[in-house]
């Protein structure tokens, strides 16, 4: 692996540098990403789309250091961590349930899309034709955290949202296995379909089982440890493990993260304690902004040197060369969706009847969202520079390019165009989490309650405790059963306005007391801290309600 470096005049390749450029490097990229998604929240745009904006902007400024990250390093660093999460935190029973559209698209649609765009290539611009087919694989798969950043803030139904991650998580490691076969492809100048049928399934397997190995293994541990900080240690450590373990033994690496954040989730409930829940989640979403904000600004700053690279050829004829293949893509997935959508209903009545026809509204939505992002750049990247013959690998800086051109007009013209998109189709959220929520809810405060009569019942010295604890479920059960999702007034809350605020105002008060007594010197700052953390998780899970 090569290690990260500033290319300093005079170098072909790396020199060493200080750790201090490095640093340097590094905090300014993090201070670009703090800004621009706080920026972004500001304007309500999603973060993936300003950052790559930014990025941009940045790698235009002449004199700013330029960041060389190796290929090899941005998939073992940046891809297991985002792709862990994602998976981790998938609700399995709406991703089994929609497994039929999501391989179609996570399978069906990339593998179509390398093929289309590899013969476009080919035909239109004069690459060969295994030279095409590695730019289909690489600009073939949507990515997972533009279309979660962009997807999740909308109000759209519970089943697109779904269905778009779950394509996301699986077709990584489809394009990926598809680049792995053009690129051997282009050196061996042969490709052979069924041999190449028969090990994409074998390395499909092999992902499948190291991720079930692993997850097997992690929630053993996690079933036997009870130390917050071991367990968040160990679930960071987890995607590392099964992506080389899968790599080592010539498997897809993302597809064992997946599986084992896909094993790892369903089982979390149980193998962990509250302690390591509370403290995994905020650490996983730190996790997730920064590695995302890094990855998604380095893809703005790669485009200008891409385009230097092409410096003999036309500008003119380099643009339209993006925008043809950027259309492409893009109408590939609007022409696959429709028919992969409703075909299988119509020749099928048993699908039809176990999965009735979807609105052509929702079906507009996954159909137009498609933002390409990490693993496309990082694909990208990877390209060798020349082939084991010593000849330069054809068209490379051609198709890095292109790559960052669909990137960034699919983020850009799909990512914006999405809100209004959806206003316009008037789609909007089902309300079917909410329920489910109200009704979990219900039935879990009414076991408590239920629980507590019996204990009531055997041991009645207890009454006094008892009777202060039953209020509360009593309140919490009167409140859920006037919850009411598809009010005007109150569309999203568990609990009512006037509940929210009084509730609001009485831990303001708190929060301000405990500080007037340790500025007053009653307390210490380590009582101060153990105090506002229960009124923080007050607060929290009243916002959340």
């Amino acid at each position: 692996m090569k290690s990260a470096g500033i290319p300093k005049s005079g170098c072909s390749r790396y020199c060493p540098v200080a750790v201090t450029d490095v640093v340097d490097t590094f905090v300014g990229l993090l201070l670009a990403v703090a800004a621009l998604g706080l920026l972004a929240r500001k304007i309500k745009v999603a973060y993936p789309i300003l950052l790559v904006l930014g990025g941009l902007a940045l790698g235009l400024i002449p004199g700013l250091p330029r960041v060389q990250l190796s290929p090899e390093f941005i998939f073992m660093f940046f891809l297991p961590p985002l792709l862990f999460p994602a998976a981790l935190f998938t609700p399995w029973r709406d991703f089994k349930a929609n497994l039929r559209p999501i391989l179609l698209l996570a399978i069906g649609l990339v593998l179509f899309t390398t093929v289309a765009v590899g013969y476009l290539v080919h035909y239109f611009i004069g690459l060969p034709l295994a030279a095409g087919f590695v730019l289909g694989a690489i600009v073939s798969p949507p990515d997972a955290v533009a279309a979660a950043a962009i997807a999740q803030r909308l109000s759209v139904p519970r089943r697109v949202v779904t269905i778009l991650e779950g394509e996301s998580l699986v077709n990584d490691a489809t394009a990926l296995v598809a680049l792995r076969f053009a690129i051997t492809a282009v050196a061996t100048g042969s490709f052979s379909p069924a041999q190449a049928t028969g090990q994409f399934f074998l390395v499909g397997l092999g992902g499948v089982f190291a991720g079930l190995i692993v997850g097997a293994i992690v929630s053993w541990l996690h079933r036997h440890v009870d130390d917050p900080p071991v367990e968040v240690t160990l679930s960071f450590l987890t995607p590392f493990i099964a992506y080389i373990l899968a790599e080592r033994f010539g498997a897809s690496g993302v597809l064992a993260v997946v599986t084992a954040g896909l094993f790892i989730g369903w089982r979390l409930p149980e193998i962990t304690t509250s302690g390591t829940r509370l403290e995994a989640g905020p650490f996983w979403n730190m996790i997730e902004f920064l590695l995302n904000g890094v990855v998604f600004i380095l893809i703005g700053l790669k485009l200008p040197d891409a385009l230097r690279a092409l410096s003999g050829r036309g500008i003119a004829q380099l643009v339209w060369y993006a925008l043809v293949i950027s259309v492409t893509v893009i109408g590939i997935r609007v022409l696959w969706v429709f028919p992969a959508t409703y075909l299988p209903r119509l020749l099928s009545k048993t699908i039809r009847e176990r999965d009735p026809y979807p609105a052509w509204r929702h079906v507009m939505i996954v159909a137009w969202t498609g933002m390409r992002g990490v693993v496309s750049m990082a694909a990208a990247l990877a390209l060798p520079l020349s082939l084991q013959n010593g000849r330069p690998f054809p068209g490379r800086d051609l198709i890095l390019f292109l790559t960052f051109m669909v990137i960034l007009a699919t983020l850009v013209l799909q990512g914006l165009s999405l809100p209004p998109l959806i206003r316009w189709l008037g789609v909007k959220d089902d309300k079917g989490a909410e329920k489910e929520e109200r009704d979990a809810r219900l039935a879990a405060n009414r076991a408590a309650l239920d629980r507590l009569q019996q204990i009531a019942e055997r041991d009645p010295t207890k009454a006094d405790a008892l009777q202060r604890v039953r209020i509360e479920y009593e309140d919490r059960i009167r409140q859920l059963e006037g919850y009411e999702p598809d009010t005007a007034a109150s569309p999203n809350r568990l609990f009512s306005s006037e509940y929210e605020f009084l509730s609001n105002e009485a831990l303001q008060v708190e929060r301000e007391m405990i500080i007037r007594l340790r500025n007053q010197g009653v307390i210490n700052d380590e009582v101060l801290r153990r105090i506002q953390r229960d009124i923080d998780l007050a607060e929290v899970r009243l916002r959340h309600d």
